[in-house]
């Protein structure tokens, strides 16, 4: 049986998804494990954005705190278990973010989730730390507004331009309490 998802060659899957692993701290670690037990279980060859919203919304309070409270998260919620389960409209279609850019092999990353993951990095030193939080990816993920992520928060009722802000507030305390 054909995957729907072309393999990409073996020297460019396993050291850049060793090193994305390797960036996360300890809030978002636990999350990036869990979209990649996701992504395993649904079948799909790579961790995409999506994957990554999902864990974090369950897990993170402070991700939660930035959306418009329990209806629009359990909304949320519900979209992405859909998805994951098959039933979101779209489900089947395209690699995330692939272009002309080759899919990564054994659950890697979809080029759009190694995207995030970098600005995350990078997020995190601005705020002069070292490890990645779950509101550095959370913001990394919904700046592009071509994932599949932002698809699934706007298929859900979530105004992205109105979040992004609340995630850059949220954000900034963080880094001021640290």
């Amino acid at each position: 049986m054909s995957s729907r998802i072309p393999a990409q060659p073996a020297a460019e899957s396993g050291s850049h998804r060793t090193e994305l692993e390797a960036r996360p701290g300890h809030e978002p670690a636990a999350a990036v494990s869990a979209a990649r037990g996701r992504a395993l279980r649904d079948g799909d060859r790579q961790i995409d954005t999506a994957h990554l919203l999902h864990p974090l919304l369950e897990s993170d309070p402070g991700v939660r705190a930035v959306f418009d409270g329990g209806p629009q998260v359990a909304r949320l919620l519900g979209c992405l278990v859909q998805r994951s389960i098959g039933y979101g409209p779209g489900r089947q279609g395209a690699v995330e973010g692939s272009g002309a850019v080759p899919v990564v092999a054994e659950a890697g990353w979809s080029p759009a989730a190694a995207g995030a993951m970098e600005r995350a990095c990078v997020r995190a030193g601005v705020c002069g730390g070292t490890e990645v939080r779950c509101l550095d990816l959370l913001a990394a993920i919904v700046a592009d507004p071509r994932t599949r992520a932002v698809e699934v928060l706007r298929r859900a009722g979530v105004d992205v331009r109105v979040l992004l802000p609340r995630i850059e507030g949220a954000s900034r305390s963080a880094c001021a309490d640290e």
